[in-house]
């Protein structure tokens, strides 16, 4: 059982280190909101890389077979996903330094933040795959006890909203350096520019 313990911290902590325009849109959203915010986000990707680690675990070959043929898809899929969010999060941010005295732009609720940040993570090929190499490499044939199987589970899920909490806790602290209109609306319009960079990456890799 510490075996899986292990594995499952590792796994969880070395799918979800790697900043990228999910990360990128985290950090640039609980500074433009709330922490409560950040951490609805934060634990909307983590629910994703668990959903993924058990369907890892349950499916392992089987299911990367199955997406690995239509990765291409899901991966432009994701890509315009992101492009979608960075460019609705610089409209908003340049509607609301503009209206600031008049029409601010209401500010997104933790449960439509979880919400959302579970979908644009769920779209991502790259984590079932990643989680299906390392279950069926480390079977090696062998059968893994069921208890084994929750465990790993539960501890890629608990890396994975460790580290996403811990994202999010910079952003709060970011959103409290640039407390300014001007400062917010510059982080909103450098983080939709980076998303929107990184989702191009995505789709040329």
């Amino acid at each position: 059982m510490t075996a899986a313990l292990v594995a499952g911290l590792v796994a969880g902590y070395g799918i979800a280190i790697p900043v990228g325009a999910v990360g990128t849109h985290l950090v640039a959203l609980t500074a433009r909101t709330s922490l409560k915010t950040g951490f609805a986000a934060a634990l909307g990707v983590a629910t994703a890389d668990g959903v993924y680690a058990l369907v890892a675990v349950l499916g392992g070959a089987a299911i990367a077979g199955v997406i690995t043929p239509i990765a291409g898809a899901l991966r432009l899929v994701s890509a315009g996903i992101l492009v979608v969010l960075a460019a609705r999060g610089a409209v908003l941010a340049l509607r609301s330094h503009r209206d600031v005295t008049e029409r601010p732009v209401p500010p997104l609720t933790p449960g439509r933040a979880y919400a959302g940040f579970l979908g644009i993570t769920l779209v991502n090929p790259a984590t079932v795959v990643y989680f299906a190499a390392l279950v069926v490499g480390g079977r090696a044939g062998t059968a893994v006890p069921v208890l084994d199987q929750g465990v790993f589970v539960l501890a890629a899920l608990a890396a994975s909203a460790s580290w996403q909490v811990l994202l999010a806790g910079g952003g709060a602290l970011l959103g409290r350096v640039l407390t300014g209109p001007c400062g917010r609306l510059v982080t909103a319009l450098v983080s939709s520019a980076v998303i929107t960079a990184l989702a191009v990456r995505l789709v040329l890799a």
